[in-house]
């Protein structure tokens, strides 16, 4: 056996490939009851798949004398299980018809309304790729089907769909608007969750699927924490045979049709448990006061001012305008526990300790805007001045709404993007900040020794 991390049944096999080693080259536990089934059964899919094929191999060329020995082998297994459980129904899970054992596709209701437009069972739309078998889509191997293809497909054949997508574009709706629109008109149920997050998405887009039938759409508009980015689209069946494709596509053109995309289609046949937590996290997503419903008014107003905040890649003069820049909650803590220790306990001289990275900078500007609040007293360094100089008066405007000192606003915004942008723009941000900072101490130290 190599060496290395192992998750392995310790059988007969690997026993005796253990005793030749020192006790503290191995670790190994007891197999905890709760998981043995699936330990188990997983170790035993390994077993009889070979038992399979080695019992395929040994009969001959002829393919149906090969599925007929396969099927014995199979069926002697339940016989083995019926007796050893005592459960009579296992007896009914024998194949028992030799060679001509067959794999059921679909199936209709006699009284399904399908039949009436001679939609038979055999043309029920179906996907390329099996429903009981877990695969890997990576849009460049041969013989793959486009996965845009098979989304087409899985709608048609779906009882219900979920999908969770950061980023729809229009270009992605018209690829699967037509199978939408009949699974919606038909009675199926689709809900959808996104998010605003880089303005990425298209309003045309989410309005367009908003007005089909049946649907519901959850937003998240929290870009600065949440910042949603899955992608995963789950096609519900209630005869179990649920699938779901989760990984790197978002609904557009490029991404479900010839992009370099990797996503991994999932069925409950084979992993169930992964199917499980994904519902349930999509439940949760659903019920949580973080995913809104839809409006168009709000989304558009959202998208919009998203767009105005994500800076154009490799341009290093970048309008901070328009920002609505407050402290996190552990921020404004710190800053109310200053206000505490000055205003009810007198005391002006205070320290703050707090780990790096966590914005002791962000809360000094914080606390000396508050101060400069309190004394009405408006103060601009001539470094902010010679920076703000080419900015015209309504961007001055936008800034003022939201706060009284607008030079914070952008030396804060300034700080907080200088690493994306290089040294000259970063010593630029620094120098701002800094002259900021050292005037606003010298009056602030003035002002608590007086």
């Amino acid at each position: 056996m190599k060496p290395g991390i192992y998750e392995q049944i310790v059988n007969r096999l690997v026993a005796a490939e253990l005793a030749k080693l020192p006790e503290k080259c191995r670790i190994t536990e007891k197999i905890d009851a709760a998981e043995a089934p699936r330990a188990l059964a997983q170790y035993l899919s390994e077993i009889i798949r070979s038992a399979l094929e080695f019992q395929s191999e040994k009969i001959g060329k002829n393919p149906s004398e090969k599925l007929a020995a396969q099927i014995e082998l199979a069926d002697s297994i339940v016989t083995l299980l019926r007796k050893k459980t005592g459960l009579a129904e296992f007896e009914k899970l024998q194949i028992g018809t030799g060679g001509n054992a067959e794999q059921l596709l679909a199936l209709l209701q006699k009284d399904d309304v399908r039949l009436n437009t001679q939609k038979i069972a055999e043309l029920l739309p179906r996907p390329q790729t099996s429903i009981a078998q877990s695969r890997l889509f990576t849009g460049t191997a041969k013989n793959e089907p486009q996965l845009g293809r098979e989304l087409r497909l899985e709608i048609e054949s779906a009882d219900r769909i979920d999908m969770l997508v950061s980023f729809i574009k229009w270009s992605g709706i018209r690829t699967l608007r037509k199978e939408l629109e009949n699974f919606t008109r038909q009675g199926g149920k689709l809900r959808i969750i996104t998010t605003t997050y880089t303005g990425a998405t298209d309003a045309r887009a989410v309005q367009t699927l908003s007005e089909l039938p049946n649907t519901e759409i959850r937003v998240s508009y929290d870009t600065k924490s949440t910042r949603l980015h899955a992608k995963a689209y789950v096609f519900h069946r209630n005869n179990g045979f649920t699938t779901a494709y989760v990984g790197s596509s978002n609904l557009s053109g490029a991404a479900v049709s010839d992009g370099l995309e990797w996503n991994v289609k999932i069925t409950a046949q084979d992993l169930p448990d992964t199917i499980c937590k994904i519902e349930s996290t999509f439940e949760s997503y659903m019920n949580s006061p973080d995913f809104e419903p839809y409006t168009r008014e709000r989304f558009e107003a959202e998208l919009e001012q998203e767009r105005r905040h994500v800076p154009a890649a490799g341009t290093p003069d970048v309008d901070f305008s328009v920002f609505d820049i407050r402290p996190h909650p552990f921020q404004k803590e710190i800053l109310d526990k200053l206000e505490t220790e000055r205003a009810v306990l007198g005391r002006n001289k205070n320290l703050v300790v707090a780990a790096t990275g966590t914005g002791k900078t962000v809360i000094s500007a914080f606390d000396y805007r508050r101060f400069c609040e309190k004394k009405s007293e408006r103060t601009q360094s001539p470094a902010l001045r010679r920076a703000s100089a080419g900015n015209s008066r309504s961007e001055s405007d936008d800034i003022s709404r939201n706060s009284e000192r607008p030079e914070f606003r952008r030396a804060l915004c300034r700080r907080r993007q200088a690493a994306k942008f290089g040294a000259h723009f970063r010593l630029r941000a620094e120098r701002q900040f800094a002259g900021i900072l050292r005037k606003a101490s010298r009056r602030f130290l003035r002002f608590h020794h007086r």
